[in-house]
């Protein structure tokens, strides 16, 4: 959900229609997110061998509520990237594209907080980078009709609504 309209999701989209060669796009979206999120895992378990479960409880709960209110705010993506040169060929364009523009990103902001939550790394990096998948392969394959379909202020605000639920149930739950 994190990733839906985000900038990575509109990189997806200016990639998928500046180079129209799809395979080459999604294959550097997938490695780029595995190292990405693999980072992003490393520092979810890093936090809870060195965070108490009390501090971790209220480090989580701000986090999906931050993430809450972050999902509110639309992405947008720099004119200079999209018009950027493929010196590395497209899917080296999309590697180092992709793995830079994940840097601070909700969605790697999601993947430390998932770790650090559930405590499996493996299980984690797999989600969450199935989800980049799902959200972007698509964006690649069909382009500009899917962003028509679902208008993006409804996805963020229901992605909104569950970050929000996750953020009280830890609160909570404990």
């Amino acid at each position: 959900m994190a990733e839906m309209g985000d900038k990575t999701q509109l990189l997806a989209l200016v990639l998928a229609l500046r180079f129209r060669k799809p395979w080459p796009i999604v294959l550097g979206i997938l490695v780029a997110t595995l190292a990405n999120h693999g980072l992003a895992g490393a520092v979810g378990v890093w936090v809870t061998e060195f965070v108490g479960p009390l501090y971790l409880r209220w480090f989580l709960a701000g986090s999906f509520i931050g993430m809450a209110v972050w999902m509110l705010i639309p992405d947008a993506i720099d004119d200079d990237e999209a018009e950027s040169a493929p010196r590395w060929g497209v899917f080296g364009t999309t590697v180092v594209a992709f793995f830079l523009a994940e840097m601070g990103d909700k969605t790697q902001f999601a993947t430390v907080m998932l770790t650090a939550k559930y405590q499996t790394y493996v299980g984690v990096v797999a989600g969450t980078t199935l989800g980049m998948m799902i959200a972007d392969a698509p964006v690649v394959w069909l382009g500009e009709r899917m962003t028509r379909l679902v208008p993006m202020r409804v996805v963020h605000t229901v992605s909104a609504l569950v970050f929000a639920a996750l953020g009280i149930a830890a609160l909570v739950t404990g």
